[in-house]
């Protein structure tokens, strides 16, 4: 007898052919028959008008300390994703040197987003070795995770503090290179680093910022030396535009590693055509030298909000990081004083900006959550609008809001890049052979984004809304093509022989609800979130984890996913 049989849906099986009616049979944690299935079963679940798909898999994820007091690893499991890779971007949470647990805490609450009253209050940080901290998850999960093996806590473990503002010594490059192995060896999916314009909770660029070429493109070729590992980046360029050098390193780390490089995120801008050819062309040159380059990118656009009281994009404005990160006091007095307005305004349109030029549409802010009586009122509201009434300008009038709640004011930008235009361009980049779905960044900057819904909103987008793609395209596009990127072990398909991590939703309903500001984080954090429609059932491994969008509490079947054990090596 099966232990469940999904009856009467359609079936969309992840390889991009087309759907089915048929039945689903699963036992031992495993689809053990699919189409007509005429064996009884302990549960039958009928999914008359629903397609049943493979879980999604999201591969650019920082749930690598949410998982510790929400093993369920909310909200993508309601909005069916099955399995998440994180330790991305350079940043993981072990190795730990002991007592050092403070600045690894700080870090993440600065570069990623992190709470950092719930990083103090909801894990105990007394682990050391990477062993000792994916051991903890092992078996207490409820979905299946994979963990890379984050650069700057392998620094700082072997080199301290000196690992911000020192090059490594030959001695300490060997000690990281027996570290990362031995972080691999216990289960580490491979190696991320980052040179991105990051910095940590000193105000000081993050450690992997101070590695020399050598450094990495060594621990690039310890990852190769262990079977089915992968590597993942983060540049100044990611952004924006590749600087020569930076396709040049990104190009060796393959090569040296001799595995897939991916790196996050590829915007797409009808503004900027000439971006994403160059971003795609990294991935041509890296095949020209034998490597491979792999840009991820969003189906949707997820949006974050902005202030001036924390850290985030705009402290990145050239110049704005002058005034930004002046402790409070200070930062107003400046921000009141109309030279240093000017200033600020002017360089936000400037070429010196970047990509940064795209937050400068100050009049398309909607004001947010607000924290003054005068500003109550302005809740919902345009900044072009209120400027309107005041006579004054668009900047002003978006400072003097911030001024009036000690800069707490909660801004959402327009997004830039919503036209038909810039959807065409993405339509064209979903089948370039370097390019890949993800970048949700699920579980970091929570109180700026939330992008862990990106596959129930694309999936409603291609049913309902602009159809770019079909229903087995978009389905594989978030299944198989991350299962295969990571070498994933029968995952991301629905077949005999597969794992049963299994999505069944309405094609009618599938979508999400519009992101609010829940209080659910230890030390009594906020994070914002969003609640899935028409997500009828979602199973790990064969367990039920969702029912009708709402997690199962105490359900946790999810599997660590190790190198070799779970994952076959994916060469260039």
């Amino acid at each position: 007898m099966l232990d469940t049989k999904i009856v009467g849906g359609t079936i969309v099986d992840g390889t991009g052919t087309p759907g089915y009616t048929g039945d689903v049979g699963i036992s031992d944690g495993r689809v053990v028959s699919i189409g007509e299935v005429t064996e009884d079963a302990a549960e039958i679940v009928d999914a008359t008008g629903c397609i049943v798909a493979p879980g999604l898999i999201d591969p650019h994820t920082h749930y690598d300390a949410q998982l510790f007091w929400d093993p369920y690893a909310s909200p993508s499991n309601i909005h069916g994703v099955t399995t998440v890779i994180g330790g991305n971007c350079g940043f993981t949470i072990a190795p730990l040197e002991p007592g050092d647990g403070d600045y690894l805490r700080r870090l993440m609450a600065k570069v990623e987003g992190m709470d950092l009253a719930a990083l103090e209050n909801g894990l105990d940080w007394d682990w050391e070795s990477f062993a000792d901290w994916i051991g903890r998850l092992d078996g207490n999960i409820g979905v299946n995770a994979g963990f890379l093996v984050g650069h700057c806590a392998i620094r700082r473990k072997v080199m301290g503090a000196d690992a911000v503002g020192q090059e490594a010594s030959d001695e300490q490059i060997e000690a990281m290179e027996q570290l990362l192995a031995a972080s691999i060896e216990a289960g580490g999916l491979g190696f991320s680093t980052g040179r991105g314009n990051h910095e940590d909770g000193n105000g000081d660029p993050v450690p992997s910022r101070w590695a020399t070429d050598e450094e990495i493109l060594r621990l690039c070729r310890v990852t190769g030396q262990h079977e089915g590992t992968t590597l993942e980046v983060i540049l100044n360029g990611c952004l924006d535009k590749f600087a020569d050098d930076e396709i040049e390193f990104i190009t060796a780390m393959s090569v040296e590693g001799r595995r897939p490089v991916n790196w996050n995120v590829l915007t797409v801008d009808s503004a900027a055509p000439d971006r994403h050819p160059r971003q795609l062309g990294a991935g041509d040159y890296a095949a020209s030298k034998g490597g491979r380059v792999v840009a991820l990118t969003m189906p949707t656009i997820v949006g974050m909000n902005m202030s001036f009281g924390t850290f985030c994009a705009f402290n990145l404005i050239p110049r704005w990081g002058e005034v930004l990160n002046l402790p409070l006091a200070e930062r107003m007095e400046k921000l009141r004083d109309p030279a240093v307005r000017e200033m600020m305004d002017t360089i936000s349109h400037s070429e010196e900006a970047g990509v940064f030029r795209r937050l400068a549409d100050w009049g398309g802010y909607r004001i947010g959550d607000t924290f003054s009586d005068e500003n109550r009122s302005l809740e919902r509201r345009y900044v072009h609008e209120i400027a309107e009434e005041r006579g004054t300008g668009h900047f002003d009038t978006l400072v003097d809001i911030v001024l009036a709640d000690d800069l707490r004011t909660v801004l959402w930008p327009s997004p830039t890049d919503n036209d038909d235009a810039s959807w065409a361009l993405r339509q064209e980049v979903w089948d370039h052979p370097h390019a890949m779905l993800g970048g949700s960044d699920a579980g970091a900057h929570l109180d700026r984004m939330c992008g862990a819904p990106y596959g129930t909103a694309f999936l409603r987008d291609t049913l309902r809304g602009r159809k770019l793609v079909s229903l087995e395209r978009a389905v594989q596009m978030l299944t198989s093509e991350p299962a295969e990127l990571f070498g994933l072990r029968d995952r991301g398909v629905l077949r005999e022989g597969a794992h049963a991590d299994v999505f069944v939703f309405d094609p009618d309903e599938v979508g999400c609800e519009p992101i609010y500001l829940r209080t659910d984080l230890p030390g009594a954090g906020k994070r914002l979130y969003s609640e899935p429609v028409g997500v009828t059932r979602v199973m790990v491994n064969g367990v039920t984890t969702v029912i009708d969008g709402q997690q199962v509490e105490g359900a946790l079947p999810g599997t660590l996913i190790k190198p070799g054990r779970d994952t076959e090596t994916v060469l260039p």
